[in-house]
């Protein structure tokens, strides 16, 4: 399994395979794939999703439009550097 797959037992239907796979990059777009197979009958079921990954200046200037005062931009304390967290007051 890749890292980020794995394989849970849940009470009534049995074990659950989970699988994610990137299917398009394209940024600041990025589509994903979660595949779900159920090993009592081997029924697969798909979730597929699409990310935008906007820069910091951009989430700055949409609170902004939308009534929000930034008061602290921070790290991600799990992503140092590669996520921030805005913490933002509604201004009116």
């Amino acid at each position: 399994m890749a890292p980020g797959d794995a394989t849970r037992n849940i009470p009534g239907d049995g074990e659950v395979e989970q699988r994610r796979e990137v299917t398009r990059v394209a940024l600041p777009y990025v589509s994903f794939r979660y595949t779900y197979t159920f090993a009592s009958d081997g029924l697969r079921l798909w979730s597929d999703s699409t990310l935008r990954f906007r820069s910091r200046v951009e989430v700055e200037e949409s609170l902004a439009t939308s009534g929000f005062t930034i008061l602290d931009v921070r790290d991600a304390p799990d992503r140092p550097g590669r996520e921030y967290v805005f913490v933002a007051q509604r201004t009116h």
